[in-house]
């Protein structure tokens, strides 16, 4: 075995293992501060409720149906689609 040839310059893959350990430590070390800020923090003293819940509203009857759906009596019911559907339709009779 030959001895191990020695480069001045760093490859990529040094730049990328460089990378890794100092700059993605960033995040580790906010969320240790973000634990240690909760973990310091004192809880507020009990408040009451600002706001003095409603009563629930009586439950309303039934309004009206919908005029859209409102049919009119007699009227006869007609298929659903384009005028191409129904000459199809009555062409294969």
């Amino acid at each position: 075995m030959g001895p191990i040839a020695y480069t001045r310059c760093m490859s990529t893959t040094a730049w990328e293992l460089i990378f890794m350990m100092l700059v993605l430590k960033i995040p580790i070390v906010y969320l240790i501060g973000v634990v240690w800020w909760a973990i310091r923090a004192t809880p507020d003293p009990y408040e009451p409720a600002a706001l003095v819940p409603a009563e629930p509203e009586e439950p309303r009857l039934p309004s009206a149906p919908c005029p859209w759906r409102a049919r009119r009596r007699g009227a006869p019911i007609r298929p659903r689609g384009g005028r191409d559907r129904v000459r199809a339709a009555r062409a294969m009779r």
